[in-house]
Order: C-alpha cells, then structure tokens, then sequence
C-alpha cells in the first residue's frame, strides 16, 4: 500500500487526490482506510472514498465543489460524466476574522530598487507609453513602434528574420530540396545594440480593438484603464493617439488619470489626427514630444524602496489538477508575507472565486468591504446568464484533461492564491488599487484579460501560476510564472521562471516555496534579472469589454 501516492486536501473531504498514475484494481492505503480502484486515476485527478449516491455532494478542500449525476462508486474517478458543478449559497458577513500574521521578521531590513515617482508610488521598471485611444490608430502604433525600437536599440533580436533570410538563400542557390532536409533552425542568442537611454527599461506600444463600436460603458472602461496605465509606478510619462470622434474621448481619458491621481505631474503628449491634419504632421509631432520626454525620464534612477511599496498581482492560467495543491497556495503564502509588510495584493478572477464567496465574505475587513464583493459577483453572473452562459462553464478543454472537472473544484484551488489574509478592498473594473493588503477586484478569468487589469490597479509584479504552461506577459509589470508540477518545468523552460513541484514531491513545504518566491519577487522588482515573459518580449495586452458591439 503506498499512502504517499494521494492526498487529502481537509478532513471533510469525501475524494483523493491522485499524485502520480494509479491503475484500475491497485489497492492504495490512507489514513488507515484502503481502497480498491475501479478506474484508472490519472495523476492530478479524483477518486471517490465513499459511494456517492446521485444527487449527492462531492466535497474537496472542505467546500462543496460539485454533485453526483449518476452513481459514483469508492475508489472511482471523478469526471464530467459522473459529476457536474455545484456550488455553496453565500451570504453576507456574519462573523468576524481574526488573522494571524506570518512571521516577516528576515525582511524587516529589506528593500527593492525601485523608481520612485512624485505620488510616492515605487515602479518596479522605468517605461515610456504609447497607446491609442481608438483602434482606427493602431497602425500609426506600429509606425510610431518600428520607428523608436529600431532607433533607440529596443528592438527584439530578429532570429526569425535571419532564419526566412536563410532559407531564401538556400533556394536561390540550391532550390526546395537542401531546405527539406536542413531541419528546424536552432535557437540563439543575438547581442542587442547599445541603448541610447541606459536608464529606460523601454517603450512600450499598446494595441487593442476598443474605444469605439461598443457600448459608452466599455469606451469608458478603456479610458479607465488607459489611465491606470499612465499612473502606473512603473511608467514615467506617455505619448497617447486619438482619431478625435470615437468614444472614448480626451477628456474622458483625463477625467479618469484626475481620479487616480488629482496632482498627475508626469509628461503626458496627447495628440489627435482629426485636428493635426495630415498623418505625417502627427507623426512628426508625436515623435520629436515622445523622444524629448524620453529625456526626461531617462534621469530617473533605482533607489531602495521599502517592500510595503509592492503591489502583487495573483494569477492563474492554464490551470491543473496540482494547482491548487502547489504553486496556488505557495503564493497565496507569499501574498500573506507582503500583506504583513504593509504591501498591496491582487486576487482577480471572480468566476474562480465561484463557491469559496462566503469564505471571503466572512474575511473581509468591513462589511461594506463584504456587501461589495457580493454584489458584484451576483452582477457578473447575472451577466453571464444573460448571454446564455455561466460560471458553471469557466472550466477550459485543458482544465477538465488534467484534473478540474467542475468550476466550484477549479475556484476552490484558484482562490488560495490569495492566502490567509483579511479582504482590505474589493475593486471593480478598472478601478486603481490604494487600500494596502488583499484587495480583490472584478475580472474575468482570461489569462490576459485579467493581467491586463492587474496592472491597470496597480501590481507592479505580478505572479502566475500554470499547470499546462502559457506564456502571457505584460508591456509594463514583470510577470512571474511558476509551474505546478516539474514536468512542465522541465518541459518549458523558456517560459518557466520557477518550479513549485518540489512541493508534489513533498521536498520542501509551501511556506519555503512562499518565502523562496517572496526572495524572487524583490530580485526581479530589483531590475536584477528579467522574467522569461520579459526575455520573450511577451507584450500582451487586451481590456476586458463587459458590453456588446453596436
């Protein structure tokens, strides 16, 4: 019998979690108790510990996270044909919450380099923004983009380019049959040219499909956000292209950066296409103002700041069945540690905060703080019913192959990214962050939808959890991303920057893996390194539209 094959997330829990494959007919031992499988369970899947009647609960991680549709014997996996997505009623705050700090004594004395701006907001990188306020100026983007990388050493290496002009050569010289047989071109490293600007991490080029076309509160909602960005620690000034008669509007945008911050003090070039005239007199103006206020923000230099000055964001993303059990709680570990030094956290994805309401309700600072969360999530998924959908349906292809079946048994897991810690705030979309500790805030559960939030509030970090590996990033905030399991750390390292499998293995506890990631947070929010998404160039960038297109 091998008890350390499985696992049993809390003592109310009626399944096991399989750690590495088990075979149907094997007899695993645990707690004392042993079980004959009636199905192969594949590592990170679920098997019953006692018969489950239909219509009966399926409990893991001491919450309800789904109900039998049928039958389901001891010892059998749990799966879509045998159990569907259920989750607990929540209600308003009826108790209080008392926290107990951990222990942050090795980082009392320590700091980050940071850039600290006027509002005494600390960025953890210096970039310059280029961003439309409209579509129809995204070409001018990319004019404005190939202009300044290439001119400034900003540029990515062009392997690809060489590999084409490679391959153009050799069917010139020796027609198709030498390239069918040269096999794939090998990755290198290409030396980067100087930089112009050595205290600039960079100029960054936003794109997206908004600002017009959609309903006012989604144009409104970009602006928000576009503003987010602009105030943003980790941007030192923005140069911002507007068409003139869409939607999302100039003095709207400003409206929204006065909200956030009524004493904005940094360089900020709006110019707008319908007034300028033609294309290349915008151009031209957009690029003398830009290269002067890169200047500027190039006298700005890394100081030591202190750690209450991070603002974390908490993302998952190509979740699996070790999520939840690995990296998820590691840095719900590591959120709780920057918490008790004073900082800020992200907890985003509110379909995956579907059945674990009340515990967050009851957590919450304030019942003002409690009554917001809860109108909000009744909100969204009333808005998602709306349009003939449902949290019950957040689970992706991916999600339900490596273990997470329901979405209540994928919330379960996601929501321990957020630790222990009191709810100090609850954000709605695009609001900015300010509350220190654990604030949550309205997003969707798409990967770049969410990050893209995130840094909008204010995370100057973000870290992301995978099971299934995905290389979201972001133009502004490094995004760490950490592994659940070995495997894919092993298996994509050039997207992996820390592995939380030992976890699994049972070599080292969640709170080493929370502290060891902690350590790695203020290395990056040093300058001291670059995340694999940063390495990559891995921009994205896409605001959440809430509306529908008119």
């Amino acid at each position: 019998m091998t008890p350390d094959r499985v696992l049993q997330l809390n003592p109310k829990d009626n399944v096991l979690v399989a750690l590495d494959d088990l075979r149907e007919g094997e007899q695993i031992g645990f707690a004392g108790r042993t079980f004959t499988l009636r199905t192969d369970v594949p590592a990170k899947h679920k098997f019953a510990t006692e018969d489950i009647a239909p219509g009966g609960a399926v409990v893991m991680y001491g919450v309800l996270i789904g109900k039998a549709v049928v039958p389901i014997g001891a010892g059998e996996r749990l799966s879509t044909r045998n159990t569907h997505h259920e989750a607990a009623a929540f209600h308003e705050k009826t108790e209080e919450y008392r926290w107990a700090p951990p222990d942050i004594s090795r980082w009392h004395q320590k700091s980050f380099l940071g850039y600290v701006r006027d509002d005494g907001q600390v960025g953890t990188r210096n970039y310059w923004l280029v961003v439309p306020l409209v579509f129809c100026e995204n070409r001018n983007i990319l004019v404005l983009k190939q202009a300044f990388e290439e001119g400034l050493g900003f540029a990515p290496p062009q392997v690809y380019r060489q590999q084409v002009a490679d391959l153009v050569r050799s069917y010139q010289e020796q027609g198709s049959g030498e390239i069918e047989t040269a096999g794939a071109a090998k990755s290198v490293v290409q030396k980067q040219p100087a930089k112009v600007f050595e205290n600039l991490d960079g100029i960054k080029f936003l794109m997206h499909e908004g600002g017009c076309g959609g309903t006012r509160e989604d144009a409104n909602n970009l602006c928000g956000l576009i503003a987010g960005y602009i105030h943003h620690p980790n941007v030192a000034g923005a140069t911002v292209l507007s068409l003139g008669c869409q939607n999302s509007q100039i003095a709207i945008l400003r409206e929204e950066i006065k909200r956030r911050d009524p004493n904005f003090s940094k360089p900020l070039f709006i110019l707008e296409q319908q007034q300028s005239g033609s294309e290349f007199t915008m151009l031209s103006e957009a690029i003398q103002k830009t290269f002067l206020g890169l200047v500027e923000a190039n006298k700005c230099t890394r100081k030591p700041a202190s750690l209450s000055r991070l603002c974390v964001g908490l993302k998952c993303g190509g979740s699996d069945g070790f999520s939840g059990i690995s990296a998820n709680p590691a840095i719900g570990h590591a959120s709780d540690l920057v918490v008790a030094l004073g900082g800020r956290t992200i907890l985003s994805e509110f379909p995956e905060l579907c059945g674990v309401e009340q515990e967050l309700i009851n957590r919450s600072a304030q019942k003002e703080v409690a009554d917001r969360f809860i109108q909000l999530m009744r909100d969204y998924s009333a808005r998602a019913k709306a349009v003939r959908s449902g949290f019950d349906m957040n689970p992706s292809p991916g999600n339900i192959r490596d273990g997470l079946i329901t979405d209540a048994m994928k919330s379960a897991g996601a929501a321990k990214k957020g630790g222990t810690a009191p709810v100090a705030a609850v954000l709605d979309y695009p609001e900015y962050s300010t509350e220190p500790g654990l604030n949550l805030q309205c997003t969707p559960g798409n990967d770049v939808e969410c990050v893209t939030a995130q840094v909008g509030a204010g995370a100057n970090v973000v870290l992301f959890t995978t099971g299934l590996g995905t290389p979201t990033g972001n133009p502004i905030a490094p995004v760490v991303k950490l592994s659940t399991n070995s495997l894919l750390g092993q298996k994509m390292p050039d997207i992996i920057d820390i592995d939380t499998g030992p976890v699994i293995s049972g070599q080292q506890t969640i709170q080493q893996m929370g502290e060891e990631i902690l350590d790695l947070v203020v290395q990056f929010a040093s300058g001291k390194g670059r995340t694999k998404a940063e390495l990559l160039a891995q921009n994205d960038f896409i605001p959440w539209k809430r509306g529908i297109s008119l």
